[in-house]
């Protein structure tokens, strides 16, 4: 037809799909100037290629296909500024967020390569800083299933209320039954996260001394690094103060096979 374009002229010039095109006809946001009734076929005039090309930069702005749609009925410049001025306030707070992601992640990738590649063997004994975690209590009898409920429920209420986390999660087991040689039965789970005065269930991890050692493996096999730390601080004067806090540092997020996994164990400790 003349002057017109069928719609698999017009998705080729404006490089999208037929079934965007259907779709948008079948939402009423573009709509062909005619349809033939013998075969059903779509065509578009020449008048309707700028309405089309503002619909895609509209959406490549970030605005949804309902704000698309709502605006384009009452199209007019005083409305675009408008709209146009909020969505910047959106995209504004997009790269906010974003950005915090990228140095978590950051975070995150450096400490897995740091550990993984060093292989860190002997324990280490520093000053940490302040370590905020989110937490949720692990229910009886304190295996892996309940474990890692809790986790999920540290992850569910860390995305439910958009809180900074590290993707980063990890455990914690009291000192009594580290003692008692119960390694693996976490009474905590947790995520690294950062301060929120609103959030009840956020505790902090003060700065302070501490002697750690990286487990590499099985993490049933991890009463065997337990046992190296626990005699490492014996030999080095050291009491264990504090319970213990596991940190995933490679876990099934980063790998599969649990050859890989790298856990963090870390008590904080005096000088005797």
């Amino acid at each position: 037809m003349q002057n017109m374009f069928s719609a698999g002229e017009l998705a080729k010039y404006q490089n999208i799909s037929k079934q965007t095109l259907l779709y948008y006809d079948k939402i009423g946001l573009f709509q062909p100037s005619y349809t033939d009734p013998q075969n059903g076929y779509r065509y578009y005039s020449a008048e309707q290629l700028d309405y089309l090309d503002t619909i895609l930069i509209m959406k490549k702005i970030g605005f949804s296909l309902n704000e698309i749609k709502a605006q384009m009925q009452n199209y007019t410049t005083e409305n675009s500024i408008i709209s146009f001025q909020q969505q910047l306030e959106v995209i504004g707070a997009k790269i906010q967020e974003l950005s915090l992601i990228q140095s978590r992640l950051k975070h995150r990738c450096e400490q897995v390569q740091q550990a993984y590649t060093k292989k860190y063997s002997e324990p280490i004994v520093d000053m940490t800083n302040e370590i905020f975690l989110l937490y949720h209590d692990v229910s009886q009898p304190f295996t892996m299933q309940e474990i890692s409920i809790a986790t999920k429920k540290c992850y569910a209420q860390a995305l439910t209320n958009n809180l900074p986390i590290f993707f980063q999660c990890g455990v914690s087991v009291p000192l009594k039954k580290i003692r008692e040689e119960r390694y693996i039965e976490a009474s905590r789970a947790f995520l690294t996260t950062e301060q929120v005065p609103s959030i009840q269930n956020i505790m902090c991890l003060p700065k302070g001394l501490t002697a750690a050692l990286y487990h590499f493996g099985n993490y049933y096999e991890i009463a065997n690094s337990y046992i190296k730390l626990i005699q490492y601080c014996k030999n080095h004067n050291l009491k264990i103060v504090s319970d213990s806090y596991e940190f995933c540092i490679n876990d099934y997020i980063t790998s599969r096979f649990e050859e890989e996994f790298i856990t963090k164990i870390m008590f904080y400790v005096e000088a005797i």
